[in-house]
Order: C-alpha cells, then sequence, then structure tokens
C-alpha cells in the first residue's frame, strides 16, 4: 500500500484469460492495447507448469509486440474449466508446483510482471484439511522466496463457485498469509481483493475493505450477478474502487469480468483506460 492515494501509472488492467475470449489468447493483449489499456494480467496461460522454452519466449514476445505491460500473472492452477483451483495445498501436485516456481520467476524477470496470484486450491478428498494447510502455508513461502528476486509479491483471494475451496473471506486469506509469516517468514504476500467473488460469497465487502485495506496487494472487478461489467449488476463496484484508492492503494485494477459485447469496455472512458 502507499501512503497515499496517487494517481496510478496503469489504473486498470484487462484480464486476458477472462475478456476478449473471441480472439485467440495471443491476440489478446493487442487488442486490450488497441482498446486504451496499457496494462494485461493472465491466469497461467500454458497448458502444464513448465513449458518449453520456445513456448515462454512467444509469450514473452506477445506481450513485447502489443507493447503492454504484464501486471499480473497466477501460477500453475491446475484445470480451471474442469474444477480445480490452484495447487498450493494440494499434496498429489505439490511437486507440480514448486516447479513452476522458478518458470513464473523467470518470466517476472523478463517481463517486470511483480505480481504472481496464488490459487490455494481445493480440499482434496481424503486428506487431512490440517495437513493441507500446513502444506499451503509452506507452498505459499517457497512461492514468496521465488518472486523475490524480481521485487515479486504472491497474492492470494477469496474464490466463490468452488465449494471445496476453503479461503471464502478476506479474514480467511489473511489468517493464511499471517501463518505464513509466523511459520516461514515470508512477508511479501498480500490480499487480492476481488470484490466479485466477496459479494457472491457473502460477505460485507465495506467492512472487509475497511478492516484490511492495508494488507490489500491487488484489486480485481466484476459485477454481480452474472460477473459481467461493472453497471452490469448491482454492485457499487465504483464506490468500493474509490474507496480503495482513498485508503491508499495506488496499484491497477483488474478487469476479470465476462463480456460478449462487441465492445466489453464501453462502460469505461477511453480517456480512464490508461494514463499513457
Amino acid at each position: 500500500m502507499t501512503e497515499n492515494a496517487q494517481s496510478p501509472e496503469i489504473p486498470y488492467t484487462v484480464n486476458c484469460s477472462i475478456l476478449l475470449t473471441e480472439l485467440p489468447l495471443a491476440e489478446r493483449p493487442a487488442a486490450a492495447r488497441a482498446a486504451g489499456f496499457a496494462g494485461v494480467e493472465l491466469w497461467w496461460p500454458f497448458a502444464n507448469a513448465t513449458p518449453a522454452d520456445d513456448e515462454v519466449d512467444a509469450f514473452v514476445a506477445t506481450l513485447r509486440d502489443a507493447d503492454v505491460q504484464l501486471t499480473g500473472l497466477n501460477f500453475a492452477a491446475g484445470d480451471m474449466p474442469g474444477g480445480d483451483r490452484g495447487l498450493v495445498s494440494w499434496p498429489a501436485r505439490s511437486a507440480e508446483l514448486r516447479d513452476n516456481l522458478d518458470v513464473v520467476a523467470r518470466i517476472g524477470e523478463r517481463t517486470g510482471c511483480r505480481s504472481f496470484n496464488a490459487l490455494y486450491g481445493n480440499r482434496v478428498e481424503g486428506a487431512d484439511p490440517a495437513a493441507q494447510d500446513a502444506l499451503g502455508a509452506e507452498n505459499l513461502a517457497l512461492a514468496a522466496r521465488a518472486v523475490e528476486r524480481v521485487g515479486g509479491t504472491v497474492l492470494l483471494e477469496p474464490v466463490s463457485g468452488a465449494p471445496a475451496y476453503p479461503l471464502r473471506t478476506s479474514a480467511d486469506v489473511i489468517a493464511v498469509l499471517d501463518r505464513v509469516g509466523e511459520e516461514h517468514g515470508a512477508t511479501n504476500l498480500g490480499l487480492l481483493f476481488d470484490v466479485y467473488h466477496l459479494a457472491v460469497n457473502g460477505a460485507d465487502v465495506d467492512a472487509e475493505l475497511a478492516a484490511y485495506a492495508a494488507r490489500v496487494a491487488h484489486v480485481q472487478v466484476a459485477d454481480a450477478p452474472g460477473r459481467g461489467a461493472p453497471g452490469s449488476g448491482e454492485l457499487p463496484i465504483e464506490r468500493w474502487v474509490a474507496d480503495l484508492r482513498a485508503a491508499g492503494y495506488a496499484g491497477p485494477v483488474g478487469l476479470e469480468y465476462k463480456s460478449a459485447d462487441t465492445d466489453p469496455f464501453a462502460w469505461l472512458p477511453r480517456e480512464q483506460r490508461s494514463s499513457h
């Protein structure tokens, strides 16, 4: 968090894993740039946790050629369409996650990305939840150390729509982050404040914002019901963003909503999409 509510260099960043999906993934960063945005974020964009060097090269070139800043990247999270929600606390796939850490850090080195989202993982049938949480804290500490060399921050978020995912409120996330700090000494971690997931989970978003503003390391928005663009539902997203700015959040606001509109960004005046 910053000490004042300064205007961010990249006020909004487009999540190219959920928006502009009518285009191939490799074309979406350029489409975001053409729409007036200077930043993009993505879920893990490869088919496996350790892609070949030429795949990483092509990904980095796509961002460079589009002239966009990568503002956020997920660690490998499993089969998201199939219901997976991360590998951090999944015992059988812990090695896969750990192999992924250096790949993520190297992408950070090459792109200037400094925010890395680690999806915690669902509860696994037959696994002890306490053991999963101990593993989760250990793996988050390893992730934090991996990206520390690039000045990176590991993000952790509440998630909705996945009953087996145990982190549903900001307090749930903060408890995990505090455990990582206390048990492993890693402190370059922060709360990903996703107003859509919080609202759908029934959280009092205003209360959580007031209580945890100092721990917010990234913000994502979508309206509810429907996970559409701001203004399509009932959430006071504009006010929440203003409150976060007033509390000192100066990073980009991630646009992580679904839209089939010809112009999925019509709600946001073009002059507000980027400061340059």
